[in-house]
């Protein structure tokens, strides 16, 4: 294990520049080759002189496609596969079957949870008068998550081989997908009304506190109604009983 804790570590550096080996025949496939790579050294002092090295330097190299920061739990697993001894055929379907599920996982984890739930807390932060302090805790807390999710996919495929698909069904992932999203729309209903107050006309403080309870209450029934109330309809709801009530002040 001491042996390769380094190997995972060069792995993980060179993950970084997966995206700039994309192209359109492979798309990511050669990046995750590459850093597949330092994890199938083992296989260079094998009895047919490296043959098998090659070959699954070779195999990692080919089509894959998955979110960025996920792909190093098929990093890891194909590297584990290989150095176990399965057979190529099942490395190939081990890789296929792993591209869609770390794409969605990772586009609901990642684009639409983490990003933009970051993006309005910091947006809200900036809003209250926090400046350039906002920004950098904004690019800290960010680049922590998203290279903490890197190292735990790739640790995880590395851990399960063949297995790799028990590690999606990791408790806290799971977790995890069913808070961020409405987490992103709470942390929004906050932000919204703040970056208005700053940017386009300010009105009472009171007024952005009553947005805010607004958001929360459209939160608390989505969560609780799930399929039976539809948040388009209840924020455009929202904004009709807001502007009749702003005209009946008037």
């Amino acid at each position: 294990m001491d042996r390769v804790k380094p190997r995972l570590g060069a792995a993980l550096l060179r993950l970084f520049t997966v995206q700039g080996s994309w192209n359109y025949d492979r798309l990511i496939g050669v990046g995750v080759g590459i850093a597949e790579e330092p994890l199938l050294r083992d296989l260079r002092a094998s009895p047919d002189n490296g043959a098998a090295y090659r070959a699954a330097v070779a195999r990692g190299a080919r089509f894959f496609n998955s979110h960025p920061y996920l792909a190093g739990m098929a990093v890891g697993a194909a590297a584990r596969a290989e150095i176990d001894g399965a057979p190529p055929e099942q490395i190939e379907r081990l890789r296929a079957a792993l591209c869609g599920p770390l794409g969605a996982l990772g586009d609901r984890l990642v684009w639409t949870g983490w990003l933009p739930l970051l993006s309005a807390a910091t947006l809200a932060a900036l809003a209250l008068g926090a400046g350039w302090w906002g920004v950098l805790a904004f690019l800290v807390i960010y680049n922590v998550g998203h290279v903490a999710l890197r190292w735990w996919a790739l640790r995880a495929g590395w851990a399960a081989g063949t297995q790799v698909v028990g590690a999606l069904r990791n408790p806290v992932l799971q977790r995890g997908l069913g808070a961020v999203v409405p987490g992103v729309a709470l942390v929004f209903g906050f932000a919204l009304p703040l970056v208005v107050r700053a940017l386009v006309h300010p009105f009472a403080l009171r007024a952005g506190i009553a947005c805010g309870v607004v958001a929360v209450v459209g939160l608390a029934l989505l969560r609780w109604q799930p399929g039976r109330i539809a948040s388009l309809w209840m924020g455009l709801g929202a904004v009709l009983v807001a502007a009749a009530g702003g005209w009946l002040w008037r």
